[in-house]
């Protein structure tokens, strides 16, 4: 990690602090996986959403190891039985999930298609814990925006297998356009930038935990 790294790294954890969100720095994956087992209980209700860094970090396979109440929708056989979960997790004492972009100001931007995991960070779960590379970590929500559209948008849709002109450009067909916003893009039914949460000052300070990690995860 280099000195400037650290340096935009320590005011973002100040600024989502100042924004009563907890926020931790971790050196890697195995020490984050160390400091969530301090912030869950055994018997505890956990569920995740969609997150390739939970899958890198080897979280999903700490809340699969039978320590805890833990709410798989990988199990489902049908699409009912998926819903049943999105809505359980409402109720749930700890939910994870990534950011698509921290900035430096102290604000997570996430954008869904579905939207079972903006919605249980605005409201439900006890505890929302995140998980994000130093990559996510932008300047402003311009850069959150932009990010999403050229880095997590276009390799979530190639990953999802969704026909979307970012999966195939590599970039949001908005990108270069005199009307680039937030909420512009293609009009594909595989589209997933549908909902668009911004978290800023939080009433309920502490509910929404921030683990930023000093490696380069997710998308």
């Amino acid at each position: 990690m280099k000195e400037l790294d650290m340096k935009k790294i320590e005011i973002t954890l100040e600024s989502l602090r100042k924004n009563n969100m907890e926020a931790y720095y971790c050196d890697s994956s195995q020490d984050a996986v160390e400091l969530v087992k301090t912030l869950i209980k055994k018997g505890d209700t956990v569920t995740h959403g969609g997150s390739e860094t939970l899958k890198e970090t080897k979280v999903i396979d700490l809340l699969k190891n039978g320590d805890y109440n833990y709410l798989d929708r990988s199990t489902c056989k049908d699409k009912d039985e998926i819903e049943e979960v999105y809505r359980k997790a409402y109720f749930a004492d700890a939910y994870f999930a990534s950011s698509n972009a921290v900035t430096e100001n102290g604000v997570l931007y996430n954008v869904d298609g579905n939207s079972n995991r903006v919605s249980a960070i605005l409201y439900g779960p006890k505890s929302v814990i995140m998980l994000c590379g130093y990559n996510k970590v932008v300047r402003d929500l311009d850069e959150a925006v932009y990010r999403v559209k050229t880095v997590a948008a276009p390799k979530n849709t190639k990953r999802l297998n969704c026909a979307t002109f970012c999966k195939e450009n590599g970039q949001c067909l908005s990108i270069g356009s005199d009307a680039s916003y937030m909420c512009d893009g293609c009009n594909s039914e595989g589209r997933i930038c549908c909902n668009y949460v911004v978290s800023a000052k939080q009433r309920q300070k502490g509910r929404i935990k921030v683990i930023i990690i000093g490696e380069k995860l997710g998308y």
